[in-house]
């Protein structure tokens, strides 16, 4: 189904969300239509209940911004096709998501680095045995044990253990920028690409896809670049999308983790280069990406050999294609949607107005 028709065209989204021109992608708009799941409604609703059930948030925080944080929005029009308890389990792990993001956060804004080494044990030994952290002491903990053993419900131990390698190196990425801003260290830009994959998760959101199309892929299938390029590609426009979007805050604020920011640093652009730097590599994966479809989407027609499982693997790569394609436009209108980007509109530009600044356990 369209998703929030007034914001399925250029023509309509401008009377209703404000796209500034220098973040402003005619090509998302025109070529990349938004869809939403038909669980939307439930899942917002439900995902909702799940921030204060597990205490993530506190209620008065849940019931200002939840719905505007557009977390749900986010996943629904991404992971189209899955079903209703897959979405619910991603959404759920992907609101925990920003929420340990804005804890990581929170604890080097205020100088808590044993707070933030107690979590980051913690979030280790819940990923290898999430059973036995579902009442831990700190919310978090405990939620982020729950959303993965869900997560882990749906497909065969290989996808379970490829998931917790991927997730224990973002868990060690995280670290690397805890120390890089405590220190303020701004990484080159090669240094840069490389983090940026692993804190913004690039291969969990990848792995995500399978349990949405209700299949392992094998690594024949994964691995290969007709499949792994517009995967990656998909990514990276999201990554870079979202530095776009916040190199002038995260400047203003002092901020070390931002393409931009390591291009001024490290290769003497000004900051306006710096901005059509970001822009251009932005657009250009979204032209590369239009590319690599069209080849993974011939891989995709291989597969098919007449055998069943070779229909199998051939339409589940073809639904995999169309969801990297929705990242593109869900990701694209998030950042113009949520209120986690509305930074003009909060009292203190320094403090979001829906985190808890308080660590685990702290009054």
């Amino acid at each position: 189904m369209p998703a929030f028709p007034h914001s399925t065209t250029s023509t309509s989204t401008s009377a209703t969300v404000a796209v500034p021109p220098s973040l402003a992608l005619p090509v998302i708009e025109a070529a990349f239509p938004r869809q939403l799941h038909p669980y939307w409604p439930e899942l917002q609703e439900n995902t909702r209940r799940w921030l204060l059930e597990k205490r993530l948030m506190p209620a008065d925080k849940v019931a200002e911004h939840a719905d505007s944080l557009r977390y749900t929005d986010l996943m629904a029009g991404y992971y189209l096709g899955a079903p209703d308890e897959v979405l619910q389990a991603i959404a759920d792990y992907s609101a925990w998501f920003f929420v340990w993001d804005d804890r990581h956060d929170r604890d080097i804004v205020h100088g808590r680095p044993a707070s933030w080494r107690r979590l980051r044990r913690a979030l280790h030994a819940a990923l290898d045995s999430p059973g036995d952290h579902l009442h831990h002491r700190d919310p978090l903990v405990a939620a982020f044990a729950d959303s993965v053993l869900r997560l882990f419900s749906f497909l065969p131990p290989t996808w379970n253990a490829r998931f917790g390698r991927h997730f224990h190196a973002v868990i060690e990425a995280y670290d690397r920028e805890f120390v890089n801003r405590t220190e303020g260290i701004v990484p080159t830009v090669r240094e840069y690409l490389a983090l940026r994959r692993l804190t913004f998760a690039h291969w969990i959101w990848t792995d995500l896809l399978e349990p949405s199309v209700g299949l392992e892929l094998p690594d024949v299938v994964r691995k290969n670049p007709a499949y792994r390029r517009p995967a990656l590609l998909s990514q990276e426009f999201a990554a870079w999308y979202n530095d776009l979007c916040s190199l002038p805050k995260e400047i203003a604020g002092d901020e070390v983790h931002n393409l931009g920011i390591s291009l001024v640093k490290h290769e003497g652009l000004t900051l306006e280069e710096a901005i059509a730097d970001l822009r251009r590599r932005v657009e250009q994966c979204v032209a590369e990406f239009l590319e690599a479809e069209e080849a993974g989407l011939r891989f995709a027609d291989g597969l098919a050999d007449g055998t069943v499982r070779g229909k199998e693997l051939g339409a589940a790569v073809r639904a995999c294609l169309g969801n990297m394609r929705n990242w593109f436009s869900s990701v694209y209108w998030f950042h113009h949607e949520s209120g986690r980007y509305m930074v003009d509109s909060w009292d203190d530009r320094s403090t979001p107005p829906y985190v808890d600044n308080e660590a685990a356990g702290e009054k």
